[in-house]
């Protein structure tokens, strides 16, 4: 009775130690199992990183910060000027390029910048005469542009460093950028506090926000002037395929300054309602306005009952299959082609010439101020300003 009592105890304790052996293994191969999702699930969490990008003139430090998404899309920006300084995008097999002009250094952004990736301010594109008038009052700019004020003038907001916060987030990661523009610089009544969020999502969109207040009435047109490439700058941007919803522009004169009415674009080398190659027409001097611009550097209009957001314009490289849609609450979109670039900027590998890069800047029409049948850029101290754009980029087989 007692030894097959040991004998059953014995053959227990055997089973309950191979059972425990077993449980064990089992709870590791879960533990290892979850520790790998985990560490999965945190690879795949979208990144911002911040680096020292150099030291400025008065001795402020610049920043450039990583922007990654789950996908491994990466978009950098320094709160020098705002400025995007690479956009790692992946082509139809997958391979990762940038597709946005930019230059090796801070110093180089500092010295020659042709405003690649910039933040613009306080007013995008030209104003004419470098003047306008605001509630009966005189305002002179500088005139950076032949005759006219451009971009914001001599050290507009792309030249100035601005306040930096980072934004981490679960589907979305973000750079928020403040700055306080003064009474009176560059010659713009009223101090402006403004703010720009850019945010990367998962999803291949960067969004750009602007927000702005003033303490007495201005003018405020913000934009981005990003130059992009969707080859990865392996070639110039003639064969990009470009759809611009507009059926009119901005008429300019030679000098590129509204004359103040509006034209079709039906049946002109303007005309970008369906898909068409950027190189098709953009040498038909036939027409003036190519004359004037030196291809394409003008405002399309975008028609619109509200400030909703709009897919405004979509941009299709054929052999990388790399898409860009630009969507935006604003009236306007400056088509830039990269005429004025001519050689004696390079970076990244790459000497600029004529037509590397488009540029699709979302704004308020050009010479606002002085076109009063043109949608109003005046901020009052009792308004804000408020507008965003979003630039996706994605691919096609």
């Amino acid at each position: 009775m007692n030894s097959r009592f040991v004998v059953n105890k014995k053959n227990l304790n055997r089973r309950t130690s191979a059972f425990s052996g077993f449980a064990l293994a089992l709870l590791s191969l879960l533990l290892v199992n979850c520790q790998s999702k985990n560490e999965q699930k945190q690879a795949m969490e979208p990144t911002i990183t911040r680096e020292v990008y150099g030291t400025l003139a008065d001795g402020q430090q610049a920043d450039l910060f990583t922007l990654t998404n789950a996908n491994g899309m990466v978009v950098k920006i320094t709160n020098y000027g705002g400025i995007i300084t690479q956009w790692m995008a992946p082509d139809k097999n997958g391979e990762m390029a940038d597709v946005v002009l930019g230059l090796d250094s801070l110093n180089n952004y500092v010295e020659n910048n042709p405003f690649f990736g910039a933040l613009v301010g306080r007013y995008g594109n030209r104003i004419g005469g470098g003047s306008f008038s605001l509630d009966g009052q005189k305002y002179s700019l500088v005139t950076n542009n032949g005759p006219n004020h451009l971009h914001g003038g001599t050290k507009g907001f792309d030249k100035v460093l601005w306040t930096a916060e980072e934004v981490p987030g679960d589907t979305i990661v973000g750079l928020k950028l403040t700055y306080v523009s003064k009474d009176m610089e560059e010659g713009y009544p009223g101090e402006l506090k403004t703010e720009v969020n850019y945010t990367l999502s998962n999803s291949g969109e960067l969004t750009i926000d602007y927000k702005a207040t003033t303490d007495k009435p201005t003018i405020v047109n913000l934009t981005n002037h990003s130059y992009f490439n969707l080859t990865g700058m392996k070639r110039d941007i003639l064969a990009h395929e470009v759809t611009i919803n507009s059926d009119s522009l901005v008429e300019v004169n030679e000098t590129l300054i509204p004359t103040g009415k509006l034209i079709g674009v039906s049946a002109t080398p303007f005309d970008f309602q369906k898909a068409t190659a950027i190189g098709a027409r953009i040498d038909d001097t036939t027409h003036v306005q190519i004359k004037h611009g030196g291809g394409y550097d003008h405002c399309w209009v975008i028609e619109r009952a509200d400030d909703a957001l709009l897919r405004i314009a979509t941009v299709h490289e054929p052999e990388s299959g790399r898409v860009l849609e630009v969507f935006t609450t604003e009236p306007g979109v400056q088509f830039y082609t990269g005429n004025f670039l001519n050689g004696k900027v390079s970076g990244k590998g790459v000497t600029y010439t004529k037509r590397m890069g488009f540029c699709l800047e979302t704004e308020h029409y050009p010479d606002s101020p002085n076109q009063p049948k043109f949608p109003s850029v005046v901020l009052r101290p009792d308004a804000t300003y408020h507008t965003t754009t979003v630039y996706k980029l994605s691919v096609r087989e």
